[in-house]
């Protein structure tokens, strides 16, 4: 038989070694590839919480139980503490998150949708003041696969005369600006702590926003460092990293309205539950009318989780964060020569509208009022703080406690502005007074609240208490601006949350929208409090008059402020997000008394 005699090249040529070589190489990439995709991850980076004289706490998260979680420390990591591992009880997904490939565009959950993040905390012990000692962590899963962090430092709390520098920092929520801003602290200084005055996030039960939307701007990868926010300017986009913060350096926060979810539901998306927040003694109330249906053996347990799931929660933000206290979300920490001391003081946030579709700060919706459990009650206050509340009483003793008094510096956070010129300071800080109004046969025409300026709980009850107790410095967010101002006694007022965003200052012809005809005194236009602001001492913006500006307000001017306790200032620092490649500026500062 006669074979052909074509061109063929035997197995072994080195043409087709190459090719095989070449298609091996392919194969194992993609190999990499898959594995690295499908390979666990750490959720979060390692963070610290609740440093003591001798400890402290790494924190870190996972979307698998795993079998071992530890932490390696020392000089050469030979030291091993084991974490224990909780889930957090309220994380989901829904159709408004941005995760994984869903986005506006792409649909990916329909409703909400329980998301699985396992916390896991170490307590470091036996550790020396002043003395910071290399770390790491790892968690295994149960298929042997362990994946772990770098190598970062912790220590206890530092000492008395310790020269520090602390960041001051509120209302991140995702905002366009926060990973620049973030980014331009880690350049700027070395932080040895974090105070943050609330607003960390968005939606608190929204997983994503807590640790991967896919936007880029998540709250933990933003102090880590681990951030991917593409910001645009004039035609020019500039990826922003954040800042590796609080794997080496304690977060303490605030709560804020945004760490608060409403009425959970199982239909309704996050943003809907988020500003369903339902007064407790409302819900109690509900629960009284209803308690036969709901609990007919009158089992305590099943109450109280009804009347959280039928009113508001802050369970996320508890479960993510170590603090003393727990329980009341207001403490008190000794951080080197500061006396940290952290309130409760936030409501619910309303749209300020009185069209009769208006669900706000200062009305009902015309189609609910007879229909009192959609009732909003205005904007309603989370935890009491009036003078006799429990949280008044707690702080009574801890402005006289010896850590407070012997402190050198003595600082309040919180997250509600005793002053400010931003819009969320109107109405006063107190509870709304609901006032029906009917027409001769007795239906209702309207129902609207007031808020008597007389009564507003910081300043008629817990601002006298903090000058009699010669505190320094008050520092507060939530209307996303910078701003500052001196009490009569030479107590500081600072809110420094134009970190993010903007939503304006109301000074001059500048004015806040106000109820027109409404019984009590809301200020348009400056402190609604009476204070004068500071104008910055180094470098103010000049304003359309020529003049100076007491405020920054910007969504192209991200503005941040560092604790100096070395020699006893506060410098806060703007950077312009429309020039990436200038320098921060420092415009102000000012020293503690």
């Amino acid at each position: 038989m006669l074979v052909p005699t074509g061109d063929r090249t035997s197995p072994g040529s080195p043409r087709n070694l190459w090719i095989f070589g070449v298609l091996l190489f392919v194969v194992i990439a993609i190999l990499i590839m898959i594995s690295q995709v499908y390979r666990p991850r750490l959720l979060s980076d390692p963070f610290l919480q609740f440093p003591t004289e001798n400890s402290v706490r790494v924190v870190w998260f996972t979307e698998f139980p795993g079998v071992r979680h530890t932490v390696h420390y020392g000089s050469d990591l030979e030291r091993v503490a084991i974490a224990s591992t909780t889930q957090l009880s309220r994380t989901r997904e829904d159709q408004k998150s941005r995760v994984g490939n869903q986005t506006d565009g792409n649909s990916v959950y329909s409703k909400p949708t329980p998301r699985s993040v396992w916390r896991h905390e170490a307590e470091i012990t036996g550790l020396t003041p002043g003395v910071r000692v290399p770390y790491r962590v790892n968690s295994i899963k149960n298929n042997d696969i362990t994946v772990g962090s770098e190598v970062f430092t912790l220590a206890p709390t530092p000492p008395p005369t310790t020269p520090l520098k602390i960041l001051l920092t509120s209302d991140h929520q995702l905002k366009p600006m926060t990973a620049a801003n973030l980014q331009k602290v880690a350049e700027t200084a070395d932080i040895d702590a974090v105070f943050i005055a609330g607003d960390l996030v968005d939606f608190p039960d929204r997983a994503s926003e807590w640790f991967d939307d896919n936007r880029g701007g998540a709250f933990f990868p933003g102090l880590q460092g681990k951030a991917s926010y593409v910001l645009k300017k004039n035609g020019t986009k500039t990826t922003y990293r954040g800042g590796q913060l609080i794997q080496n350096a304690p977060l303490f926060p605030a709560i804020g309205n945004h760490e608060i979810m409403g009425r959970f539901s199982t239909e309704k998306d996050l943003n809907a539950q988020f500003n369903d927040a339902y007064p407790r003694f409302a819900a109690e109330q509900l629960y009284q009318q209803n308690a036969e249906t709901i609990n007919p053996q009158n089992n305590p347990k099943i109450k109280a989780e009804w009347i959280k799931n039928n009113s508001f929660n802050s369970d996320t933000y508890d479960e993510i964060f170590s603090l003393p206290n727990r329980d009341k979300n207001y403490y008190a920490v000794t951080f080197g020569d500061v006396r940290l001391v952290v309130l409760y003081a936030t409501n619910i946030w309303r749209v300020p509208r009185l069209d009769a579709d208006a669900r706000g700060r200062y009305r009902e919706r015309e189609a609910d009022f007879n229909r009192p459990e959609n009732w909003g009650y205005g904007q309603h206050i989370f935890e009491p703080i009036s003078e006799g509340s429990e949280q008044y009483r707690w702080l009574q003793q801890e402005l006289q406690s010896p850590e407070f008094q012997q402190a050198k510096y003595k600082v309040v956070m919180f997250h509600h502005p005793p002053h400010s010129l931003g819009d969320n300071i109107v109405p006063a800080y107190t509870n709304p007074v609901q006032i029906k109004e009917s027409d001769n046969s007795g239906n209702l025409t309207m129902i609207r609240y007031e808020y008597p300026k007389n009564q507003d709980y910081l300043i008629r009850d817990i601002i006298p208490l903090l000058e009699n107790a010669g505190v320094q410095l008050v520092y507060y967010g939530h209307s996303h601006l910078w701003n500052r101002f001196v009490g009569g006694n030479g107590i500081n007022f600072l809110e420094s949350s134009n970190v993010g965003n903007s939503y304006g200052a109301f000074l001059g012809e500048k004015r806040r929208f106000v109820p027109p005809a409404f019984t009590e005194t809301y200020t348009a236009s400056g402190d609604p409090n009476g204070l004068e602001p500071v104008t910055p001492t180094l470098y103010p913006f000049l304003g359309e008059d020529g003049k100076p500006q007491p405020y920054i307000a910007s969504n192209d001017i991200t503005v941040f402020s560092i604790l100096d306790t070395e020699n006893g200032t506060v410098s806060s620092y703007y950077f312009d997000t429309r020039k990436p490649k200038s320098q921060v500026i420092k415009f102000d500062e000012f020293a503690l008394k």
